[in-house]
């Protein structure tokens, strides 16, 4: 496999401390054309220094030292947002919601179908390619708005508000034209076509941290 295409596919993590899973998981993963690092704990996961962000874990519930949930929660702390996959020879029903409730995207019980985790593989790294681009587009919108003046932030703001031009020169203690010439300039570097589209920039800013409230 050359450079570029080891870029471009999909990293598999499967974790368990069982070597006869592992073995089979990562030639059945293989042959569907993955690329697949295998890991016998999550410790020995943890210590990888160098985990692919498009990527998903296919992970063993119950192993000795740190256990699958117990690896989902350090993942989170990370900031690691991987997609999970849950695979357990202990199919109980409590385990299942936990794991969902925490985000996984699936909970298999041994032994499951090869098509079953293939799909849940496909929807994990589905999940996962919206929520890049997702990032991908406020990491775009965050970089336009730092372009802009604090002047022309707070008139963004006051805009986003839906407050008219007269009363954002009131409260700013400009004049109505000079509102005009920074909103002017907000849309355009800001790329906005129409006041509804500013007001929901806002709000994604906001829900980025990328702006107080």
């Amino acid at each position: 496999m050359n450079d570029t295409a080891s870029h471009t596919l999909p990293t598999i993590y499967v974790v368990d401390d069982d070597a006869s899973v592992r073995e089979s998981l990562s030639s059945l993963l293989r042959s569907a054309g993955m690329q697949v690092e295998v890991f016998a704990s999550a410790l020995d996961f943890l210590d990888h220094k160098n985990l692919q962000t498009f990527a998903c874990v296919v992970l063993d519930v119950r192993m000795p030292s740190l256990d699958g949930f117990g690896l989902q929660e350090r993942l989170s702390a990370m900031g690691r947002d991987m997609p999970i996959i849950f695979i357990t020879g202990h199919g109980e029903v409590p385990l299942a919601v936990r794991a969902m409730r925490a985000g996984a995207i699936d909970f298999l019980n041994k032994p499951f179908e090869d098509t079953d985790l293939l799909n849940a593989i496909e929807l994990a790294l589905s999940h996962l390619s919206s929520t890049s681009h997702e990032r991908l587009a406020l990491t775009e919108l965050r970089g336009l708005y730092d372009t802009l003046t604090a002047r022309e932030k707070q008139i963004m703001a006051e805009v986003a508000l839906g407050k008219l031009n007269k009363a954002i020169a009131f409260d700013l203690g400009v004049s109505e034209s000079t509102v005009k010439v920074h909103r002017h300039n907000v849309m355009h570097k800001m790329r906005l076509k129409s006041i509804p589209a500013l007001t929901i920039a806002m709000q994604r800013l906001k829900s980025g941290n990328a702006v107080t409230s």
